[in-house]
């Protein structure tokens, strides 16, 4: 077969191998996500990756791959911010606290929301975000 031959060998079973741990990695950080599968669920399934671990990773896939394609989505989206205002940036940093000063004067937020506010639209001015 020769060197070079030998070297296809070993770089292909090396790319099969890294993909096949990244899919286990994946697999396990799914379980543990996942909060509609109980615990006995979960240690079922990493029973059956160690066990026999190519099928089970592809039934996993396979079952549960629109789940897993789900939670990946919600992992990505922002989190819902509490805040009621939030400065923008096309706004002026005097305008973010006047409308902030509104806000504290109608009693929805407080004082110390209202200082954080302030010092937030106060640093966009100098740093520019």
């Amino acid at each position: 077969m020769g060197l070079t031959g030998d070297f296809f060998w070993i770089l292909l079973w090396s790319f099969y191998f890294v993909a096949y741990v990244y899919v286990v990695i994946l697999i396990i950080t799914d379980l543990f996500r996942d909060h509609s599968l109980n615990g006995w669920w979960k240690a079922l399934w990493i029973i059956f990756l160690v066990a026999m671990p190519f099928l089970t990773a592809l039934i996993y896939l396979i079952a549960r791959g629109r789940g897993l394609a789900e939670r990946a989505q919600m992992r990505r989206m922002p989190a819902p911010e509490d805040d009621s205002y939030r400065p923008s940036a096309s706004s002026s940093p005097s305008e973010d606290i006047a409308r902030a000063k509104e806000l504290l004067d109608s009693g929805a937020i407080t004082q110390g929301e209202f200082d954080a506010l302030k010092s937030k639209a106060l640093g966009n001015q100098y740093f520019g975000a």
